[in-house]
């Protein structure tokens, strides 16, 4: 019997995000702090003649199925570590939003990765499991590790945060993707000639994850791309504004977006709001999630 292994792997949010001016590399420094929450995609691994990539789910049709493909990516760094070649079928069950600003991709790296140590045994430890991430993209290494974090460099140097309580949300699902890149560069465009200052973590904002207080957290929140991303796309103004409306505490896009995100105050709060936001006509889809969330766990039969 051929065996297989699924890993389940959650979507994230940017509590805050604070970018920094481009480097040299062309990366930016970033404060980033992650919060994992509980929309998942699930990752199967099947020994196989060849590398083969599949997705089903919302939006599958968007999801590259080549050698770019983060998953495909993941698969072959590890192979190339332990000198084996990546003969497996991938298959994505897709939940998270494509190109939302969510990670999908970067999580659908970091259960690949782990998907595949767990098929082949490879004794890898979490060090070097991270430091493969790491060389995948920045929010790889968070996708592994979930829960809360700070990420620091380009978001792949992550720290612990503690959170003392669970947070409802709402995301609000965008028509179409927001490329990543593209964003950054109208950050750039944007800022140009400004003086744009060293990105650090609001103590606030730890504050208030630490207290489990959702009231100061929708104070705190923030998201440098935010501007850029509105400025690419000016309809997410009217979705922000739905949501507000509806009584959510906080409102902001997701990452480099087009997914916005909501927080509110309890779970029925998140039940009306994502309501309202589907009959306002401003989004394709309105989910409704927790965070913390757990990060890539081997899901076991």
């Amino acid at each position: 019997m051929t065996r297989s292994v699924t890993v389940r792997v959650p979507a994230k949010v940017n509590a805050q995000l604070a970018v920094g001016a481009p480097r040299a590399d062309g990366f930016h420094d970033l404060a980033n702090v992650f919060l994992a929450v509980g929309l998942y995609d699930e990752v199967t691994v099947t020994p196989a003649d060849r590398l083969t990539v599949t997705c089903s789910g919302p939006d599958a049709a968007q999801v590259p199925l080549d050698a770019t493909n983060l998953a495909a990516r993941a698969a072959t760094a590890l192979a190339g570590r332990y000198g084996r070649t990546p003969d497996v079928h991938i298959h994505i069950d897709k939940d998270i939003p494509v190109a939302g600003g969510m990670a999908g991709g970067s999580a659908d790296g970091a259960a690949a990765l782990l998907a595949c140590d767990a098929l082949w045994s490879t004794g890898a430890s979490r060090e070097e499991l991270l430091a493969l991430c790491a060389g995948l993209g920045s929010d790889v290494p968070f996708s592994l590790v979930g829960g809360a974090a700070l990420g620091l460099g380009r978001g792949e140097l992550l720290t612990p945060v503690e959170v003392g309580g669970t947070f409802h949300w709402v995301f609000a699902v965008a028509d179409g993707g927001l490329s990543t890149p593209a964003v950054y560069g109208e950050f750039d465009r944007l800022t140009a000639g400004t003086d744009v200052p060293e990105p650090t973590a609001s103590a606030a904002l730890l504050t208030a994850l630490r207290a489990g207080d959702t009231t100061a957290l929708a104070d705190a929140l923030s998201n440098d791309l935010q501007a850029a991303a509105l400025s690419l796309r000016p309809s997410l103004a009217a979705t922000l504004a739905a949501g507000t409306s509806a009584g959510a505490l906080a409102a902001l896009v997701s990452g480099s977006g087009p997914t916005t995100a909501f927080l509110v105050a309890d779970e029925e709060s998140a039940e009306k709001t994502a309501h309202a936001l589907i009959t306002s006509g401003t989004c394709r889809s309105a989910r409704v999630a927790v965070s913390p969330a757990p990060g890539a766990t081997v899901q076991r039969p």
